[in-house]
């Protein structure tokens, strides 16, 4: 069984990973796996933590002459912020944030200083995610099977695509901008309105579509 542990808070030295079950003789592509960790970082809007990070997966165990061995591959993702943060005297977080992961967590774990909730529950934990989707991802390709994904609206915008625009158009367009869109015109106007949802301090929602093709049926469990 194929399963994945992560470690580490977001202004903590690292971030570490620990990936079980993957099979061995898989030669690791390191260039890919530092692009998919590249595109993680390159969408418009994102907060300023993502101009600070250059976010590349350094593997440590299960890979050998560049060859995944069968044993779990343990993965590190260096904070540069850390050093920002190590000697700073932070002042305690008492207010939950809207939204956030702050006051589950003080209920659950009786934190008085929510930090302790928000370093663990925070978007910085998404790039091991990242990570460990690149290789899961490498390892799919062997198999011919590919896996794109695009933008099908963002707040009220929402973009009609054309039913004969093939799937490899949709993805090679969304990679192409920094809102995932799969039609050109499209990108202004929606860069447009997260201007303005920044500018009044709020959020906009969005949806996407997430495409595999070339994946058996019967692929996985639905338990």
């Amino acid at each position: 069984m194929l399963r994945f542990l992560t470690a580490g808070e977001s202004h903590g030295p690292q971030l570490t990973t620990i990936l079980e079950g993957f099979p061995a003789g898989l030669a690791v592509d390191q260039a890919d796996l530092d692009l998919q960790m590249s595109r993680r970082q390159k969408g418009y809007g994102s907060g300023g933590r993502m101009k600070i990070e250059q976010d590349q997966a350094q593997i440590s165990s299960g890979v050998m002459n560049g060859l995944t061995t069968g044993g779990p591959i343990t993965l590190h993702l260096p904070n540069k912020d850390y050093a920002k943060w190590r000697e700073r005297d932070i002042e305690p977080m008492t207010v939950p944030r809207p939204g956030h992961a702050d006051l589950t967590g003080a209920i659950k774990y009786g934190y008085r200083e929510l930090r302790l909730a928000l370093e663990r529950a925070s978007a910085r934990e998404t790039a091991m995610r990242v990570a460990v989707g690149g290789l899961c991802r490498q390892l799919l390709a062997q198999f011919g099977i590919e896996i794109g994904s695009y933008v099908t609206s963002i707040g009220s915008i929402t973009i009609e695509i054309p039913a004969d625009l093939s799937y490899a158009e949709r993805f090679a367009t969304a990679e192409d901008n920094d809102v995932r869109s799969p039609l050109p015109e499209a990108v202004e106007p929606i860069r447009e309105l997260i201007r303005e949802i920044m500018q009044a301090k709020d959020t906009v929602g969005g949806v996407f579509e997430v495409v595999v093709l070339g994946a058996p049926a019967g692929l996985g469990s639905h338990v």
